[in-house]
């Protein structure tokens, strides 16, 4: 279809977006319609006669298996780990990482994470926009005024704010709205007098191929560009339009993530949605449920005394006050007993219980109480398991926030890391007991040193005594350092993401019970270590319980076996099993 202008385009398919499209044979899907319920049923709202709430209970079931979504689909900031693409200055990831962690705090991109989960869990997908800031905008899915609802960024699209006056010049004064080199054929002020009287003004963002002299370029053929368009009402009533802003794009500054992918629609299978159907005969049960209570409620009495009534009124009848019926007459209460309230009950737990496995929230994940003679070991396995549909969405945004990082994020990063920073980490116990191995063979050298140049001899015990005092000095300092880059220290290193959610997958009180069961065996035959055969089966055991060998190798036994075995018991192990290797890592300035 063709438009005389944006303006036409933008009321023109506005409307159009109310229609649906077809799916398949009896399924009419459409997007406005979609979000719309999304939202409301996620808020505990009708769709209509939202304000008759007296008889009308909601019992929300959506909610808490959203949230148990948002918990385990979610990850921190601290699993995504930038590091040098360069095996000679590899070593340096370990400032990159650290100062990364630091600029993500400062920039809420925890916050970034957050609202991309909720966004693509609530809808079905996630849109996220690259607005030439630090930080990407996770887009309101519910601004799009429209679009093509089977791709949304295949086509024009377009979304819709209201502004205040004083708002509007704000987003006009830091997007240079309204100015005549930006091609606006109305500025801000005169917009805001032309809308004289509306306490909000719609403003719509337009993107996509349009034809090119749209934006004043002298050509037949379409071009990616970006307006922002207004209207005003003259005095006929009729739609002015005008544009604040014009300008030629290189490309989309959008990327799309769908969840559970329906072929032919915009939006994936969002997890309202699949909610949709037990959260509407949910409610369904829960009014006939209070209609049945309210009718429960009232006491009715039936008589054969047809003049009782008007002789006697039951509300102001006083406690052991006798009353006078007709010779042969009867007064009795009539049941009104909700009798088949046992039937409703149960039709709300089976939908309770189906949306529960649409939406994978077992009991566990959910944080109930299990029932009463569930073996934990059980309980655990089923915790486990539930999440492994919530894992698999979970890589996918994983791999999603990768890309942003790859294409957006990190080309920030890489010319801020080049300025001299000095912040406060917090480093793990592997992280200090390596720095810490560093400082002591840098100390440690400096002293040999001084003492050769002194003429003096180098004695290995002294030596060893000044290795403990300097390392226990330096721990004393806790976990919490201050760590220094120097000025164009990491100038021209060429950066790479990975999003390591793998920790994420594991259970920690199982890894734990294996973890202990571990040391538990090096403790009391400590011989296994140096018998080939024994290692191993103890690797092959590792492997099989989804722990890596590795973890183990840097930690020797360093105590004679024949000791060991006379003390019987001994925790000996247990400190040797805690010492790791000095690896090399980065010279930099760490306050003891």
């Amino acid at each position: 279809m063709e438009y005389k202008d944006i303006y036409d385009l933008v009321k023109s398919e506005e409307s159009n977006f109310f229609k649906p499209i077809t799916l398949e044979d009896g399924w009419d899907w459409s997007m406005k319609e979609h979000l719309r319920r999304s939202f409301l049923y996620k808020h505990s709202q009708f769709e209509e006669n939202n304000d008759n709430r007296r008889e009308r209970p909601f019992k929300n079931i959506i909610r808490p298996i959203l949230n148990a979504a948002y918990r385990t689909e979610g990850f921190d900031v601290k699993d995504i780990e930038l590091y040098v693409d360069n095996p000679d200055i590899y070593f340096k990831s370990f400032l990159v990482d650290k100062y990364h962690d630091d600029w993500a705090l400062d920039n809420s991109i925890d916050t970034f994470i957050d609202e991309v989960v909720v966004s693509y869990v609530d809808y079905g997908g996630t849109l996220v926009k690259n607005s030439g800031g630090i930080r990407p905008e996770v887009v309101d899915l519910r601004t799009i005024c429209f679009c093509n609802q089977k791709d949304i960024l295949s086509s024009p699209f377009a979304f819709k704010y209201k502004y205040t006056p004083s708002e509007l010049r704000k987003m006009a004064k830091e997007g240079k709205w309204g100015d005549g080199d930006k091609k606006a054929t109305i500025s801000v002020d005169d917009l805001i007098t032309m809308n004289k009287g509306e306490k909000e003004i719609e403003v719509y963002e337009v993107y996509g191929e349009l034809p090119a002299n749209w934006i004043g370029i002298d050509s037949k053929d379409d071009v990616l560009q970006f307006q922002i368009v207004s209207f005003y009402k003259d005095g006929n009533k009729k739609d002015i339009g005008n544009s604040l802003f014009k300008s030629k794009l290189p490309k989309l500054p959008f990327k799309m993530l769908k969840r559970d992918d329906i072929k032919g629609r915009a939006l994936g299978f969002g997890g309202v949605e699949e909610l949709f159907e037990p959260q509407i005969w949910t409610n369904f049960s829960e009014i006939k449920i209070t209609e049945m209570l309210q009718a429960a409620a009232k006491i009715i009495h039936k008589t054969t005394d047809a003049t009782f009534k008007t002789r006697n009124n039951l509300r102001n009848i006083d406690n052991n006050e006798v009353l006078v019926l007709g010779e042969g007459k009867d007064i009795t209460q009539l049941d009104v007993s909700p009798r088949n309230l046992p039937v409703f009950n149960d039709a709300v737990k089976r939908w309770e219980e189906h949306a529960q496995t649409m939406g994978s929230a077992s009991e566990a994940l959910l944080g109930e109480t299990p029932n009463s003679g569930t073996p934990f070991k059980l309980y655990e396995a089923q915790s486990i398991e539930g999440k492994g549909m919530h894992k698999y969405r979970q890589g996918q945004i994983a791999v999603f926030i990768d890309e942003i990082y790859r294409e957006w994020i990190i080309p920030h990063i890489e010319k801020e890391i080049t300025k001299e920073h000095t912040f406060l980490s917090e480093l793990s116990f592997d992280e200090l007991q390596k720095i810490s191995e560093q400082i002591v063979d840098n100390e440690i050298n400096k002293l040999n040193k001084k003492r050769i140049l002194n003429g003096e001899l180098i004695d290995k015990n002294l030596v060893e005594e000044d290795k403990n005092k300097i390392r226990q000095n330096f721990l004393k300092g806790g976990n919490k350092r201050f760590i220094k880059i120097l000025s164009k220290e990491l100038e021209d290193v060429s950066l790479k993401v990975k999003t390591n959610i793998a920790n994420k997958q594991k259970n920690l009180a199982l890894l734990t019970d294996k973890i202990v069961n571990v040391l538990r065996q090096f403790i009391s035959t400590p011989e296994i270590r140096q018998d080939p055969e024994m290692v191993k089966l103890l690797n092959t055991i590792l492997e099989s319980s989804g722990m890596s060998p590795i973890m183990f190798s840097s930690s020797i036994i360093k105590t004679p076996v024949q000791q060991i075995q006379g003390k019987g018991g001994t925790t000996e192990p247990l400190t040797s099993l805690a010492e790791t290797t000095s690896q090399n890592i980065p010279q930099t300035s760490l306050s003891a």
